[in-house]
């Protein structure tokens, strides 16, 4: 992911639970991610417009999900982009 956001995102919060249907078992990541600065926020715009249809290449996992939940955008005092997004990664194999 930090490609996607051209490595300008700090991550504020992570965290997982487990998910499991009944042919697949993974887990739910959810994150808060923080741009900051103009050029960082650029990064972000792109980061949010990118993701859901990025193709993700994680060994031993495949992502079932992603998706953008919440974007906090503020320009005083200065620049800032907040993201919320989730990911469902599914162990493969």
């Amino acid at each position: 992911m930090a490609v996607l956001g051209d490595h300008q995102g700090q991550v504020l919060t992570h965290s997982e639970r487990p998910w499991a249907s009944i042919t697949f078992a993974g887990a739910r990541h959810s994150f808060a991610i923080l741009f900051a600065g103009d050029a960082a926020v650029a990064s972000g715009e792109r980061f949010v417009a990118a993701l859901p249809d990025h193709e993700f290449a994680i060994p031993g996992q495949l992502v079932a999900d992603a998706n953008i939940v919440e974007v906090e955008h503020r320009l005083l005092p200065s620049p800032r982009l907040v993201v919320q997004c989730e990911l469902l990664l599914l162990e493969d194999g």
